[in-house]
């Protein structure tokens, strides 16, 4: 029998506030399951910034990866085109860069900084890599290279990685070591008890905020890739959590 127009708005309504949920009618919440796919080759072109062991680069940078965070990527970074940074949202991606004429010489980096818009003259967009980087594709003196690029899977050891800092009406929590696309564009919270699922709102880089008390209950994270696949990190956090401490999830998106 059909259901009166009400009852079916309604349904649809919950229905959709499921999905955003990322909750499945029966409960459970919806996981993309599979690797991330590598995108297809693009033309750009590399400069290097930093030291020859990638100093001056790790630390800080526009997505806000710094201190101990930071070395979840490496030496093997990059600032990338303002188009790719994408107002934060290309934090943590990783790309597949090789020299221009350079047969199969390849390296992996990770998305940790902005770059300055593409230089005049080249063609396509400008990854700024470490000193180790750059030196793994062409010579130090060549100083400017052309480039193909191509967004791959990312490969991170352990799980998902939670820094929760500021206060209980400002909470801001830090995503890193974020596997398989590497990016997060989106990140929602919950708590064992009063807090429902929440959505964040993207600060600045690779950091979230919500002004909704969390102290005091467990904590449970769900992020969102550029690819659309959801990894939830279940009561990540315990309720006695702290701010100013990172706490690691034990899954991960799946790597390369």
């Amino acid at each position: 029998m059909a259901l009166p127009l009400a009852s079916s708005l309604l349904l649809g309504v919950l229905s959709s506030l499921l999905a955003m949920a990322g909750v499945a009618e029966g409960g459970k919440p919806h996981v993309n399951h599979g690797k991330f796919k590598a995108g297809n080759w693009t033309v750009g072109h590399a400069t290097f910034y930093g030291g020859r062991d990638g100093s001056g680069t790790t630390d800080g940078g526009a997505c806000g990866y710094k201190d101990e965070l930071s070395k979840d990527y490496g030496a093997l970074t990059a600032a990338v085109s303002p188009v790719l940074f994408d107002e934060g949202a290309g934090c943590g991606a990783c790309y597949e860069v090789k020299g221009d004429g350079d047969g199969d010489k390849s390296v992996v980096v990770s998305a940790t900084n902005q770059a300055p818009p593409p230089v005049n003259g080249m063609k396509g967009a400008h990854f700024d890599l470490t000193m180790p980087a750059f030196l793994a594709i062409a010579e130090e003196k060549a100083g400017i290279v052309p480039i193909s690029y191509r967004k791959v899977a990312c490969a991170r050891q352990g799980g998902i990685r939670y820094t929760i800092t500021g206060n209980k009406n400002y909470n801001m929590v830090m995503v890193t070591n974020v596997g398989g696309a590497g990016d997060v564009v989106a990140l929602m919270v919950k708590g064992n008890k009063r807090v429902k699922w929440t959505p964040m709102k993207r600060s600045w880089g690779q950091m979230w905020t919500t002004d909704v008390d969390l102290t005091g209950e467990s904590l449970t994270f769900r992020v969102m890739t550029g690819d659309h696949r959801k990894a939830t990190s279940w009561h990540v956090a315990p309720r006695d959590w702290q701010f100013g401490k990172t706490y690691q999830a034990t899954k991960n998106f799946k790597g390369a």
